[in-house]
């Protein structure tokens, strides 16, 4: 098996799993959660959406900052979060365009007025990609060994139309992004450009740019590059799909390592989620035991969310909180 097996989108849709390694894309969820998606057919898309990516991370700071988030609110820029009570050596602009709208008016996506036709190309990427990730899910589901009836039945008590998807663009530059003035109350710098972790939700689909450092932990293999391509998508499992899997799924534990190029690194990530009133438990029959206790998605994405902001002493929520003893 690759390390990171490679998916024909195209040739599954036309052919199904006779067209691809379904046996490779198992062993990867399995192992350490990660594949790659090709001939998407969102090539155009990816396009517009990295390039409002990089229009956004050149403006001045004040720009950037007259739309930064906090914990209030968790949509906007921000320049100083933390992966397990690290900082992490990045930017990002958090963003929501459809899915679940909060009823509390603070918390929607804080639009910058600059650069032009920034908020209609991500709106078109959000609004794609949940698309792409209702397919990709549906296309895991059923390599797992689902029947069509259970995939369906899945899918819209999981996710329907009120998912929680969040969708963000990252920068990674080769220094750190908070100005000298404002670091002594921080929490410095850590060894990576990204902290290792996994991401709370069902599927991550991400772009990354040519600029590599992207790894991922195999249980076999130990740290393993996710290597970028042209036109790619990487597919990343989370932790919501290893609780419903009772552990034949693994969460993709991944990280960046530090960037030293003076152009930095650009990622785009695209949080499947479930519906915010979703209770994530093992299903019935994976297993003659379930090896997790149910529990709220609202209440375990809150607290997955809290420690972005200060370093509370211990790491943020995890998955092993819910495990059966």
């Amino acid at each position: 098996m690759e390390n990171i097996p490679t998916i024909d989108f195209a040739a599954y849709q036309k052919g199904g799993f006779a067209a691809i390694d379904q046996q490779a894309l198992v062993e990867a969820c399995e192992d350490h959660g990660f594949f790659i998606l090709t001939n998407h057919g969102l090539e155009d898309v990816v396009t517009s959406t990295f390039a409002a990516s990089n229009d956004f991370f050149a403006l001045p700071r004040e720009n950037k900052t007259a739309v930064y988030r906090d914990e209030s609110n968790p949509l906007g820029y921000y320049d100083r979060e933390l992966t397990k009570q690290k900082r992490d050596q990045k930017e990002v602009f958090d963003f929501k365009a459809g899915g679940h709208i909060s009823k509390n008016p603070e918390r929607h996506t804080r639009w910058p007025a600059q650069p032009d036709g920034f908020r209609p190309a991500l709106t078109d990427f959000f609004q794609s990609f949940t698309q792409l990730s209702e397919a990709t899910m549906s296309m895991v589901l059923s390599a797992l060994g689902m029947s069509d009836a259970e995939v369906a039945e899945t899918m819209n008590k999981g996710f329907g139309e009120l998912h929680s998807s969040a969708a963000r663009l990252n920068y990674y530059p080769s220094a750190d992004p908070v100005p000298d003035a404002e670091r002594s109350d921080l929490t410095g710098l850590g060894d990576m450009a990204l902290h290792h972790h996994t991401d709370p939700g069902a599927i991550t689909l991400l772009l990354q740019d040519n600029h590599g450092g992207l790894q991922a932990r195999s249980k076999k293999d130990g740290w393993i590059d996710v290597p970028p391509a042209d036109g790619s998508i990487v597919v990343n499992i989370g932790d919501v799909l290893q609780v419903w899997t009772n552990d034949r799924c693994t969460a993709g534990v991944h990280r960046v390592l530090p960037v030293h190029s003076e152009q930095g690194r650009y990622s785009i990530p695209f949080f499947y989620q479930p519906a915010v009133k979703a209770v994530i438990e093992p299903w019935i029959g994976q297993q003659d035991v379930a090896l997790y206790r149910a529990f709220s998605w609202q209440e375990y994405i809150r607290g997955r969310v809290t420690d972005n902001y200060s370093d509370i002493g211990e790491d943020d929520i995890q998955i092993e909180r819910y495990r059966v003893a």
